[in-house]
This record gives C-alpha cells, sequence and structure tokens, in this order.
C-alpha cells in the first residue's frame, strides 16, 4: 500500500495475466515486472503561539533520513478549518496519513470504578468536539488482561458512543463477529439507541442504572487498587504496565496520521519509581514545583538508602523506554486525571500521587495533563485548534531492511517564520516480513488499510448494485474478482487464505453494514485454475436508502499481499416508490472463474440469485474487458421506470472524464411493467478505443419520460483480450 506514514510496500504494476472475459488490459502493463517501493510518510505540524502556521508548501521543508537529505516526492495537507463539512463525501476522501488519530485508552487497574463511570461521560463530550476526519479507537487496560482493543480506528459515531458505554465487556455488549473490530455491537437496535447520559423514559433510565451496576461490579474485580498490596508487588505491576503500553506504543507507530492517546486514569504512586525522599510527609505536589516533581520521577537513584526513599532504579528505567516508545512511534499522550471526577459521596479509595505519573507522561511525550475540568472537550479545545493543520510529507529511503530497526527522522523548515515550533516524528520502523507481524499488528495494519485510499499489488475489481428486498433495507450483491496471478506472487503455502472484507460507510462515516470471510483455499487442486484466471467471490450487504462508499479489501493472508477498492453504491428509496436505475451489467461466460460465495450469516437464509434474466441466471463481469468493434451484451436492470417503450442513450468516458464519440446501444426484450423491476437485454458495441479503463454511462428513460443515468466501469485490451475469449 502506497499511503500512510508508516512504511509501506506496493506493486509498481500489475501482472498481465486475464481478469473478466480476456486478458488485463494493456494500458495496465506499465510494467512487466512487480517491484517493491518502500515510501515513508511524515505528518508535520506547524505551530506559532499556540496556532497551526498556514500556507506552506514543500518547498519550505527539509527532511532527513539519519544525516541524509532526502528529495520530498510528494506533499499533501489537510486544514480541517477549511475541509469537509460533516456529512459531505468530502469528508470520507481525506487521506488517512493526514487524518488525527485519537485512542481513548481507559485504565481500570489505577483507576476506581466509579471514576471510570464519570469518566465515560467525558470522553463522550471529547467526541463531539472533533472533526469528522477525526478517526477514534477505544481500548482498556487492566493487570489481569492487559491492552484490550475495544474499537479500532473509525470515523463512525455511533460504533465509538456504543465502545465509551460499554468498554467492551462482556455483560454490556454483544459484540459483533467483525475481525477487524472497526464494528463493535452486533445488532442495528444497540447503534440506534442514545447514547450514554441522555434522558428517557422510567424503563429506559433502569435498563441504564443496570447497565451502570453492571459495569460497577465488573470494574471492581478488575481494579488492582495497587497502593494497598505490598511495595515491592506494587513495583511488578508497575513494570507490566510500561511493558504493555510499549508495546502498545510500537503499535502505534504502525498507524497512519498524528496519533494520540487520551490516557484517562487516576495515575500510579509516582513514589514507586521517585522513591519518598527524606521527608515524611504526603502533601500533594501543587503546580508550583510539577516541573521539580517531574525531574525527581526520572532522575536515577544513584545513592544510598532503600528503594522506598530513593526509588526503584528498574522501575525509573521501565517507565523511560515506555515513554521513549510513545516517543518513537510520533505518539503523544493526552493524559487525563480523572480522580476528581468523583462527587464528595464518591471518594471512597484515593490513590496517592498519581497526578505526578500523569504529568510526566503527558510532558515526556509532547501532551498535556488536564485535571479538574467539567468539560473535556473545552479543555483540550487549544490542543486541537493547533493540530488543526497538517502536512504530510513522503521521501524514498535508498535501501531498507525489512528487519523491523528504528531509523531515525528529522525535519526542518526553512525561512522559518519566528518563534515557530516543528512538530513531527522523530523516526519510523523498517517493515517486517509478514508472518513475523503480532495478530494485534496485522489487525491495525488492515483496518487502518480499509479506511485509507485505493492501493495494492493484487489486482481486484469490485461491482455492486442495489436490488429492491422488500424491506427497509436493500440487497447489495458485491461481486469481487481476484486476478490469480497478482495473488499467487511469492512464495506460498499449500494452503491459502486469502481474506475478504467489505465495509459500506455512509456519507457520515458510519458503517452501515460489513462483510468478512477467509477462504481457505488448496493450491494442489486450485492453482491452475487460478493462474489462468482467478477468484470470484459473491457475497452481499444490506443498506438502507442513500450513498456508500463501498470498501473492499482482499489480502493473501500467506504473504500480506493486498489490496483496496473504493466503490461507490447509491441506493434509491425502493420502499418509496422511487424509479432508479442499476449499473449496466456486463454477463460472461460461466466456468472461467473458481467462484466462491459467501457463508450466510448466522440465523439467516441464503439470499436468492438475483441476477436474473427470462428466468435464467447469469454471472456479470466487475470489469468487462471488450473488444472495439464487437458487440457485447449487456442487461440493464431498473425500478419503476414507466409504462411502455424504453429508450436509452449512452456516453463512452475516458479515465480524465472526457467523452469518446461512437459506439452504439441497441435495446431488445423488456421484462416488467410499469411498476417494480424491469429488466432489459441491450447491445453495447463499444467505439474505437485505446486499451485501458472507460466508464459507459446509460441513460434510460420510459413513458413519463423522466430520465434515469446509471454508469459501470469496463476495459480495452486490444487483440489480446479478443484472443482470451
Amino acid at each position: 500500500m502506497r499511503k500512510g506514514s508508516r512504511l509501506q510496500r506496493f506493486a509498481a504494476g500489475f501482472l498481465a495475466a486475464g481478469l473478466g472475459l480476456g486478458a488485463w488490459p494493456a494500458a495496465a502493463q506499465t510494467f512487466t515486472e512487480a517491484t517493491d517501493v518502500t515510501v515513508v510518510e511524515v505528518p508535520v505540524q506547524v505551530v506559532k503561539d499556540g496556532e497551526p502556521v498556514r500556507g506552506l508548501t514543500a518547498a519550505d521543508f527539509e527532511v532527513y533520513d539519519g544525516r541524509k537529505k532526502m528529495p520530498v516526492t510528494g506533499f499533501e495537507v489537510l486544514d480541517l478549518a477549511t475541509s469537509a463539512a460533516p456529512g459531505s463525501p468530502a469528508a470520507n476522501q481525506i487521506p488517512v496519513s493526514a487524518r488525527r488519530h485519537f485512542l481513548m485508552l481507559f485504565d481500570l487497574s489505577f483507576s476506581e470504578p466509579k471514576s471510570i463511570g464519570k469518566a465515560r461521560q467525558a470522553a463522550l463530550g471529547v467526541i463531539e468536539g472533533l472533526h469528522p476526519t477525526d478517526l477514534v479507537a477505544v481500548s482498556t487496560y487492566s493487570s489481569q488482561n492487559g491492552p484490550q482493543l475495544v474499537l479500532g480506528f473509525t470515523p463512525d459515531r455511533k460504533q465509538i458512543t456504543a465502545a465509551l458505554d460499554t468498554l467492551g465487556l462482556p455483560k454490556l455488549v454483544d459484540r459483533s463477529p467483525d475481525p477487524l473490530r472497526l464494528v463493535l455491537t452486533s445488532t442495528r437496535d444497540a447503534l440506534q439507541s442514545a447514547p450514554a447520559g441522555s434522558g428517557g423514559s422510567d424503563s429506559q433510565r433502569e435498563i441504564k442504572e443496570a447497565k451502570e451496576a453492571a459495569l460497577i461490579d465488573t470494574l471492581e474485580t478488575l481494579s488492582t487498587q495497587s497502593e494497598r498490596v505490598e511495595r515491592g508487588v506494587q513495583q511488578q505491576v508497575l513494570r507490566n504496565m510500561t511493558k504493555s503500553f510499549a508495546d502498545l506504543a510500537r503499535l502505534m507507530g504502525e498507524v497512519d496520521g498524528r496519533k494520540y492517546v487520551v490516557y484517562l486514569s487516576e495515575g500510579f504512586d509516582a513514589s514507586l519509581i521517585a522513591g519518598k525522599g527524606p521527608s515524611t510527609g504526603s502533601e500533594a505536589v501543587d503546580s508550583a514545583d510539577t516541573a521539580t516533581s517531574n525531574d525527581r520521577i526520572l532522575a536515577p537513584t544513584g545513592g544510598t538508602g532503600s528503594d522506598d526513599q530513593f526509588g526503584d532504579t528498574r522501575s525509573q528505567n521501565a517507565v523511560e523506554k515506555m515513554l521513549e516508545e510513545f516517543r518513537r512511534a510520533d505518539c503523544q499522550i493526552q493524559a487525563v486525571d480523572i480522580g476528581g471526577l468523583r462527587a464528595g459521596a464518591d471518594q471512597g479509595f484515593q490513590r496517592k500521587n498519581g497526578r505526578e505519573a500523569l504529568f510526566n507522561m503527558a510532558k515526556s511525550t509532547g501532551g498535556e495533563l488536564y485535571e479538574n475540568f467539567n468539560d473535556l472537550s473545552a479543555a483540550m479545545g487549544q490542543m486541537l485548534r493547533r493540530t488543526g493543520v497538517t502536512y504530510v510529507l513522503s521521501f524514498q529511503p535508498d535501501s531498507l531492511k525489512p528487519d523491523g530497526t528504528f531509523h531515525k527522522l528529522r525535519v526542518e523548515l526553512k525561512n522559518a517564520p519566528r518563534g515557530a515550533r516543528v512538530v513531527a516524528r522523530t523516526g519510523y520502523y523498517a517493515p517486517r516480513p509478514y508472518k513475523e507481524q503480532a495478530p494485534l499488528q496485522r489487525l491495525l495494519e488492515t483496518a487502518n488499510s480499509v479506511m485509507g485510499e485505493e492501493s495494492g499489488s493484487v489486482a481486484v475489481s469490485v461491482m455492486a448494485a442495489p436490488f429492491a428486498s422488500g424491506k427497509d433495507r436493500a440487497y447489495v450483491p458485491v461481486l469481487i474478482e481476484v486476478n490469480g496471478a497478482s495473488l499467487l506472487a511469492g512464495k506460498q503455502d499449500a494452503k491459502l487464505p486469502v481474506e475478504i472484507y467489505v465495509y459500506a460507510i455512509d456519507q457520515n462515516g458510519s458503517v452501515q453494514d460489513f462483510l468478512s470471510q477467509t477462504l481457505g483455499l488448496d493450491l494442489t487442486k486450485a492453482e491452475s485454475t487460478l493462474r489462468q484466471s482467478g477468484l470470484k467471490f459473491f457475497g452481499h450487504v444490506e443498506l438502507p436508502k442513500g450513498n456508500y462508499s463501498l470498501r473492499t479489501l482482499v489480502r493473501n493472508g500467506t504473504t500480506g499481499a493486498s489490496s483496496l477498492r473504493v466503490t461507490p453504491v447509491s441506493v434509491p428509496g425502493f420502499a418509496a416508490g422511487e424509479a432508479a436505475l442499476l449499473p449496466p451489467l456486463f454477463p460472461e461466460q460461466p466456468g472461467r472463474w473458481l467462484m466462491v460465495r459467501e457463508n450466510p450469516k448466522e440465523g439467516q437464509p441464503q439470499a436468492a440469485y438475483p441476477f436474473m434474466l427470462k428466468d435464467a441466471p447469469y454471472i456479470p463481469a466487475s470489469l468487462p474487458v471488450l473488444t472495439p468493434g464487437q458487440g457485447a451484451a449487456l442487461v440493464l436492470q431498473g425500478y419503476n421506470l414507466g409504462a411502455g417503450d424504453l429508450k436509452a442513450e449512452h456516453k463512452v468516458l475516458s479515465a480524465d472524464g472526457k467523452e469518446i464519440p461512437g459506439g452504439s446501444l441497441t435495446l431488445a426484450e423488456k421484462e416488467g411493467g410499469a411498476t417494480g423491476p424491469v429488466r432489459v437485454a441491450a447491445t453495447f458495441q463499444p467505439p474505437a478505443l485505446q486499451p485501458g479503463e472507460y466508464t459507459l454511462q446509460v441513460t434510460v428513460t420510459g413513458a413519463s419520460g423522466k430520465p434515469e443515468t446509471s454508469a459501470a466501469r469496463f476495459a480495452v485490451g486490444g487483440a489480446a483480450a479478443a484472443r482470451g475469449r
């Protein structure tokens, strides 16, 4: 994959094996060999007097990989003050490498249960204040279970609300089967429920109170109340936490864009590493001596006396190593002291010196400490404004071993305004071979790719069309064609796991439905068919009326090679009798592909096959490959197009949107009436076209005189395509 602030590999060209009805179009055969290119993308923010500096260009920056100055090969800008408004399609098209990522991390061990309950309300306020392009993940930490990812980075505010409301605890949530954790709840009703803290009827309040009681009950079992146990045990608990957080930081280093951990905790006892000092007093540290206290936290003991007095060197080193991992990952910790959220009657057990620890974690990573707040969103407002402009610089390292080593980076600003400060990552990690990556790293990388831009080394084509189902949601079949040669590139095992992920995201960034399945292919039987043509997967999603971005990722589970395709889907109001014309469908000859159909979801019957003409099924091509001057059969299907004969017009558009004259579209027999579904067999003869990809735009007009328009992509492969039929 090309885009991302982490290192990513992508193939410089597709292999020339066939898709659709013939060979892969010659226009796509720019390279005869696949070569690996490594791209490093560096998100940079420039701040002056607490405000972002705007109007900079690539010429204003210099990037150093180690000591060597690197040419900037790519440059992008995201200004949240001028970017897409909430609900607009453009809000979901911002590159992931330019987006802000917020990980809401709830500390269940070094916090009292009632503080956690109140912290969820504070976190909801933060979510409401974020920009629609921001991505949010939710995680918890406990000494028993370590870090647990409740929800991956997503723009879906409904899923985020559900994650904050339940914290992923089994008593409170029926988790969906989404392996990438972009969808938390498994029922649509849960997504439509009122957010935590909202009012409602008595029954709703009773449900809310029962959920709160279940939450407190579960959190009681996870809270260590570490100050109550022997000091040596406390230090071991702390070292375990630092190791877990260091691992989390390394994972965050693989995430694109600017990254912030919003750490909601009461903090660990700072005296575990700094010592209690010669004084026997236990007074709290005030703002006047915070810096001194922080310096004391990281100071080596270096003297004589007990750990109680001078601190524990092992714990000091563990904390510093953890903080260094966050700095290397370009991940700031925004620490939120949630101890002050409890009301007077809820004080309960009070933790000591937690503020010092939280301040140190924030200061050491470039973040801030938030405490004694009523509105966390307002408190973080300055930070949100300061990070509102991101410049993404790209460069290509000269040579890089895939060994996971850390490489130092430096970004400098030429002719910088006086007082301007550059905030950028201090380095990057070389990629690791896919098989050496931890499962959670694979999960985060895959989820990150789903939210990214189209890219990849596996040749994939996707077709999706909405069909009326008689329900409130349309049945949307998804046909995925995977080029076999590109899928099999690299060393393969006898069993090939092919991972397929499909997410339908609406204009507000909400995931309305998803599909995921891993296909276990036996290459001793299937390799020949795969190499000759490829894999064709038939699945579906169900969507209400609206416009969607259908994001499809296909990955070779052995090598990690993958591709993302983004397909726009518009679902009409079938229930309201709206007229609609589906994308033109090109039937292809059966028996060409290795065909696989989705496994039905639990409790759901297999849906009826939707592609029918004259009571006979056909298989449409996701990317048909046509020959100029030779007619190709296609099917036009629509709904509520009116009585009488239909008239059809067509346009052929090049990749840059220019109309190419010529060609013909001829309609034949019509099936259906004035209302309901209508099917028409047709023949399309493309004009004289050079090899490449094009769009066929069809406009159909019925007796009502109201035109309906739809479009589909096709490819031209020249003489090679004709021989490949």
